[in-house]
């Protein structure tokens, strides 16, 4: 098992933890509430630090439950903190609610604070993604004038196949 030492930065932060035995993504929790409009980002700190050991990444990935059930994303998934990285762990999380405005005279509120329709606030402590820990294949890179000499060009790409 490999060791990856965490540091809390936020006295209150929660620890990234298996929810089962044998899972492969760690819970990852919000460390402060975050409020994010319809089509915006916002980067979700989660309250810790690590230091990853050469060889190794962590990649961040979507909860599947927060996927299906909330218009929130990842959008870089999988986000890579590299062994490199040092700094507090934030998450970017995409908010995809689709408010259109056209022909209100005023912009469609939810609540006495003014927020707009399909705003969603995460809260403090919630679980908003996962983290899996992955080995890293190194490569060298080895320049040539036709890589369509080397093996066979299969040929397609970006749907040839089809969509269905």
């Amino acid at each position: 098992m490999t060791e990856i030492y965490i540091e809390k930065c936020r006295e209150d932060a929660k620890l990234p933890s298996y929810a089962h035995d044998g899972d492969a993504g760690m819970d990852l929790y919000a460390a402060e509430d975050v409020i994010i409009e319809p089509g915006k980002s916002a980067l979700v700190p989660v309250g810790i630090k690590m230091a990853i050991p050469y060889g190794y990444e962590v990649q961040i990935r979507p909860r599947s439950g927060v996927s299906l059930k909330t218009p929130l994303r990842i959008p870089n998934a999988p986000g890579t903190i590299d062994c490199g990285y040092r700094d507090e762990v934030n998450v970017i999380v995409y908010n995809d609610s689709f408010f259109q405005d056209e022909g209100l005279e005023e912009p469609l509120t939810i609540d006495n604070k003014g927020c707009i329709h399909g705003t969603y606030k995460i809260r403090k402590g919630d679980r908003i993604a996962q983290m899996v820990v992955a080995k890293v294949e190194y490569a060298t890179f080895v320049e040539t004038d036709n890589v369509k000499a080397i093996g066979e060009d299969r040929g397609g790409g970006f749907g040839s196949s089809g969509v269905n």
